[in-house]
């Protein structure tokens, strides 16, 4: 075209591949820097969890635990191995056919339904079944031989849980206007148990299916409170190493970081500076028991109460097992310490009604110092085309036939009532205690663990294998509580072993004695004292419990609840 010029071909590609090329190479730039700020990111995310970890548990406690997730690591690689695996496998297979055996009844005259009947059968023949499961050989508790487990309020009370289950069966405290007096039967419920625990004004709580449940709701209440109000994405708890289990499970079911922190001899009481020092930024609950399911022991409260209010963190008390005994110590005139919202650090509390409140089976409570941590457990669902729900806990329909029988225990025992049990229950305790302190044949051989204030005594040997000593009292009729970590046996006194405590440390003198002429006859024989252990107790605590890897105890376990539903 006249007047103009045109760019050479050859220039013009020249460009275009220039700018192509600079396209590109500034796409890599862009690649490489957000490489970099993404390998940064993920460094100082590392480094700050080293820090983290270094501050919580100190040089020697991180080399430590380092070498213990090595260790564990390498042994669960071991048990893994083919041979091994096959023989491990094998003996975890013999246990559990030996556990079913023992569990899941065969052989003639039993009758195992797993179809329904295509007639459905008359009440009589029912009741007659009914009759036949009941008085299936079992450990006698009514006999005082159960430690824990059956916290029986007496014939008298069974009957009226009867009349009140009876009055209530169909009921649901979902519904609130179908069932008016269910809805004020719980709250009520939760008020007296509220007063018993000197809740301040605006205090709150709700009702729960069992202990599980309300250490569940307190840990979720204090995760989603900690993300709402400040942020916390990645929730840590810090704990007793003895507190109850579900906070483990709590951990698991809600993604909360569980530090465990050590109990010490001689108080077994969780070690206050180790506490403090585990805190950090995504700290969102700190826990103490009163007492602890293991030994027995309440943590020192009163200082974890100043420690959660300077650092401004929610302090939760297990009082599951307390329950209706811890309360009323002082007024039955025995030993106690500070453990409830009269310590302002304390934030929520967990009480089970259906361990010394003698209410049936299923209920327990969970209460705040004010309602502002109660909501942070609720569901709610404005959306759902079936209507809005909403529910306080993780069930939606429950019994109200349970409600009911909650109430009618509470008000027919009575304060008088409950400080009376616990002059028995607490009694019988320090009467078990005085034994094994004062006892010759007893106090020898026998250690208690820390200062028990409750219903829980816990007892190692000094001289003998502590699960040997829990084999023969199974052997002879008693049903006690194995421990670990230390080696220990424990008796949770409840209203049938009250009744007969003399009983128990009379068999426990003839365990001691027993054991220790099985041990002088091995000596004489050339063999050793110490022989080998063959009961369940040492097998799963004394054998399996001792691996660094525990996956043998969970297949075990997992064992034994898959056993349970086998028809």
């Amino acid at each position: 075209m006249p007047g103009s010029s045109r760019m050479p071909i050859s220039l013009r590609n020249s460009f275009g591949t220039k700018k192509a090329s600079s396209n590109s190479a500034l796409l890599a730039l862009n690649i490489d820097l957000l490489r970099n700020v993404i390998f940064f990111l993920f460094l100082l995310r590392c480094t700050r969890k080293a820090l983290l970890k270094l501050k919580g548990r100190g040089l020697v406690g991180t080399i430590m635990d380092l070498y213990a997730s090595i260790r564990r690591a390498g042994y669960g690689i071991f048990l893994r191995a083919p041979g091994v695996r096959t023989q491990v496998q094998k003996q975890v297979d013999e246990a559990i056919t030996k556990l079913q055996a023992k569990l899941v009844p065969s052989g003639p005259g039993v009758t195992r339904y797993v179809n329904l009947p295509k007639e459905g059968w008359s009440e009589e023949t029912v009741l007659k079944e009914l009759d036949s499961l009941a008085a299936m050989e079992h450990t006698r508790w009514e006999d005082g031989m159960v430690s824990g487990a059956v916290y029986h309020g007496g014939d008298a009370m069974l009957q009226l849980q009867k009349e009140a289950f009876g009055k209530f069966i169909v009921s649901n405290p979902i519904h609130p206007d179908v069932f008016p007096g269910v809805r004020k039967m719980e709250a009520e419920v939760v008020a007296m148990v509220l007063a018993l625990f000197n809740a301040p004004v605006g205090g709150a709580g709700a009702t729960t299916s069992g202990g599980s449940e309300s250490i569940l709701m307190a840990c979720l209440s204090a995760r989603q409170k900690a993300y709402a109000e400040r942020g916390v994405r990645e929730p840590e708890m810090i704990l007793p190493e003895t507190a109850h289990t579900a906070f483990r499970k709590a951990g698991e079911y809600f993604g909360i970081k569980v530090h465990l922190v050590a109990c010490p001899a001689p108080a077994y009481q969780v070690h206050i500076p180790n506490v403090s020092r585990l805190i950090n930024s995504n700290t969102i609950l700190l826990v103490a028991s009163a007492p602890n399911f293991p030994h027995g022991i309440i943590d020192d409260i009163a200082s974890l109460s100043k420690l959660a209010l300077r650092k401004k963190i929610p302090l939760h008390v297990d009082c599951c097992l307390g329950s209706f005994l811890v309360p009323f110590l002082e007024q039955a005139g025995f030993e106690t310490q500070p453990f409830d919202f009269r310590l302002k650090g304390v934030t929520s509390i967990s009480c089970d009604t259906h361990k010394y409140g003698f209410a049936p089976k299923g209920s327990s409570t969970i209460l705040y110092r004010d309602a502002s941590y109660r909501k942070y457990q609720y569901f709610v669902s404005p959306d759902w085309p079936g209507g809005v729900y909403a529910s306080v806990g993780v069930a939606g329909s429950r019994p109200g036939a349970l409600i009911a029988g909650c109430w009618a225990s509470m008000m027919n025992v009575g304060e008088s009532g409950y400080i009376q049990s616990c002059r028995e229950i607490v009694g019988a305790t320090k009467q078990i205690i005085e034994a094994l302190q004062s006892n010759p044949g007893l106090s020898a051989d026998l250690e208690i663990l820390g200062h028990p204030l409750v219903s829980v005594v816990a007892f190692t040997s000094k001289t003998l294998d502590t699960y040997d000593l829990a084999d023969a009292m199974t052997l002879r009729g008693w049903h006690l509580n194995s421990l670990q970590n230390p080696p220990a046996i424990h008796v949770a006194v409840t209203k049938p072993v009250a009744r007969v405590w003399e009983k128990l440390v009379a068999d426990l003198e003839a365990v001691v004695e027993g054991e220790k002429e099985k041990e002088r006859v091995r000596i004489v024989e050339g063999k050793g004292a110490k022989g080998k252990s063959v009961g369940d107790s040492a097998a799963l605590y004394g054998v399996a419990g001792s691996l660094p890897n525990k996956s043998v105890v969970v297949d075990l376990a997992g064992g034994f609840l898959d056993t349970l539903y086998k028809a």
